[in-house]
């Protein structure tokens, strides 16, 4: 993999990238607490099938650049998504492929400009339709609790106490007994100054901002709510301690017809680096078959 840079939508936005250029591109986006990191195994699969692989590191989230208009929502991570499928010569053979975060991005990117992307493949977090009222249950709510203190003024002090354990405690919870201390230490790279720290826990803050004042970004979150046509893969691990596997609701009724829902035995939420070889091949057999 090698890193790039491209200014996008206003920002310096960095990625890695492998594979042929001139192969169907398929655009990879992170969650929290993560970065383009995670996609190397991937990358790799993809690279070798023919297809143009690149991974950003989203907005804020360093070696990329912290935005000026501290925009974070849905609609405008959206935005940047179709802005690098445009800076890349991407063609409506496009793929998105999205994690956590990188999969609300992804349902949204897809609903906006629907002809840039022909399937998309989501894991851990499916549409927010599907989740419904099951987030709202007490077992969910209970491990959504992060959530909640991101809003507050505490939440920068608390995550960077003890060298930014709290990430670990994130990953250690969300995948138990899943070693994930490399990829945390690159996350500790990423959001080590304050500024990047802030901005990835602006995602969460801008989820109760209210609609963005950006025409586009509006515009393509209020697509994202509606719906996005292309067939989609959608993963979720059975150990799931970020979103329970009880929580994501009816999935199957928010997905559009060719869809595909695979829940992966003995993986928590990273279940693209716990399970990397059973979610590849899932993967490359939905995208090419």
């Amino acid at each position: 993999m090698e890193l790039h840079r491209v200014t996008v939508n206003g920002i310096e936005i960095s990625f890695f990238e492998d594979g042929p250029v001139s192969g169907p591109l398929v655009l990879c986006l992170h969650g929290f607490p993560d970065t383009a990191h995670t996609w190397r195994h991937l990358m790799a699969r993809l690279a070798s099938a023919g297809h143009h692989a690149v991974a950003p590191f989203l907005r804020g989230y360093a070696p990329s650049s912290v935005p000026a208009d501290g925009a974070y929502d849905t609609g405008t991570l959206a935005v940047d998504a179709c802005a690098l499928h445009e800076a890349l010569g991407g063609g409506d053979d496009a793929v998105l492929v999205g994690h956590d975060w990188g999969a609300l991005t992804a349902y949204c990117a897809a609903a906006y400009q629907p002809e840039r992307w022909r399937r998309v493949v989501t894991a851990a977090v499916p549409p927010q339709s599907a989740m419904a009222e099951s987030f709202f249950s007490y077992d969910q709510l209970r491990r959504s609790w992060y959530i909640f203190l991101v809003q507050t003024p505490l939440a920068e002090h608390v995550v960077t106490l003890d060298g930014l354990a709290f990430i670990d405690r994130l990953w250690s919870d969300w995948s138990p007994g899943f070693d994930g201390s490399w990829d945390v230490a690159r996350v500790k790279e990423s959001l080590g100054e304050p500024e990047h720290l802030s901005a990835a826990l602006g995602y969460y803050r801008a989820m109760l901002a209210g609609p963005p004042s950006d025409p586009g970004a509006a515009a393509a979150q209020a697509a994202g709510a509606a719906g996005h046509p292309q067939p989609t893969l959608y993963l979720h691990g059975r150990g799931d301690g970020c979103m329970g596997i009880d929580s994501i609701g009816g999935v199957a009724d928010a997905l559009p017809e060719g869809s595909e829902i695979v829940t992966v035995e003995g993986a928590g939420h990273f279940v693209h680096l716990e399970r990397p070889e059973e979610t590849n091949d899932r993967l490359l057999a939905f995208i090419d078959g």
